[in-house]
């Protein structure tokens, strides 16, 4: 992908095929103008602010390169023995075990590979029924693009504004109002793309759930602000997007550490995505008021908040969304 950084663009630049976007933009209420320039298809892959956990995992390859390569050889050697040596006791063991979902069953998860000392691929034990369910339901969600034609698109907006501004009379569905929302233009349809239809129903349902947290955070209330604040709505998207990579959802089967952990806690909650939606939301605010972030800073943001997220998924005592440390931020 062919990237391009410009101190007038909006986080990172999208690819070269993509929709180009160059936003001078005042503040998160929409006071100032905005110059919109687009070129290119506007079938996006990624959010509107850019692909921030792929640019993660390409510092991580830049780095392994530097590696010794008769150190790197000589991991690698053991590391494939001993995994061999692994799978061999782990089929046999699994032909006598029986119920997917069985202590024994979790204990077959092992690393196949390694990079920087870290398990990058495992092998997920077998999936039970209701998780299997639950997976394909959710990755159905992730396939539905954001359809402003559609009479239930339109209506899940509203229903967004009525969520965030109860005691406002509803804008139509062109507005400049949308802009105090965080949406970057009149029309919020055009600033979904690459995060979809679900990105508008983790923004519902954090709404929803908890409705302290989301106007807190709507209405940038906690800590000292900057002057140049991230947009709200944007900002969830974007969430959502990289949520989903981290996760790993778009594989036939999740092979990273937080993707076969996250299965787990899709056991014991259905909504467990929206979920650990609302969680890293909340926790990319107190990361942004941590580090006294500005706008331009928004992709180091993101950045730390998928690897505070994904330490605390890793966490052995973590059986469900509310296990998780960070949840605790979170007010009804």
């Amino acid at each position: 992908m062919e990237m391009r950084r410009d101190s007038a663009d909006i986080g990172s630049v999208m690819a070269s095929r993509t929709l180009r976007k160059r936003l001078h933009h005042g503040d998160v209420d929409g006071k100032n103008n905005e110059h919109l320039e687009t070129s290119g298809s506007d079938d996006l892959n990624e959010p509107l602010l850019g692909n921030y956990y792929s640019d993660t995992h390409a510092e991580e390859s830049t780095i392994e390169e530097t590696w010794d390569d008769e150190r790197r050889k000589e991991h690698l050697h053991w590391t494939l023995l001993f995994s061999q040596l692994i799978a061999q006791w782990a089929r046999w063991l699994a032909n006598i075990v029986l119920g997917s979902g069985s202590l024994i069953g979790r204990l077959l998860t092992f690393p196949l590979t390694t990079q920087n000392g870290q398990s990058t691929k495992l092998l997920a034990p077998p999936l039970s029924p209701l998780q299997e369910a639950r997976l394909r339901k959710l990755r159905q969600r992730l396939q539905v693009p954001f359809d402003g034609s559609r009479v239930e698109h339109q209506d899940a907006l509203l229903q967004l504004w009525r969520l965030a501004y109860p005691d406002k009379e509803l804008p139509p569905l062109k507005s400049e109002l949308w802009k105090q929302m965080g949406w970057q233009g009149s029309d919020p349809s055009t600033d979904f793309r690459g995060g979809g239809f679900i990105s508008l129903e983790n923004l519902i349902f954090f709404a929803q759930q908890y409705p302290e947290s989301f106007q807190r955070l709507l209405h940038k209330q906690d800590g000292t602000r900057a002057e140049w604040e991230y947009p709200f709505a944007v900002a969830g998207i974007n969430i959502s997007f990289v949520l989903a990579q981290m996760l790993d959802l778009q594989s036939a089967k999740p092979a990273s550490l937080v993707g076969i952990r996250f299965l787990e806690l899709l056991q014991e909650d259905e909504m467990a995505f929206d979920n650990l939606y609302c969680v890293a939301f909340q926790m990319m605010d107190a990361q942004w008021l941590a580090k006294r972030a500005s706008y331009m800073e928004f992709n180091d943001v993101l950045k730390s908040t998928t690897s505070q997220l994904e330490r605390e998924l890793a966490l052995e005592d973590v059986s469900s969304v509310k296990d998780l440390p960070a949840y605790n931020m979170l007010r009804r």
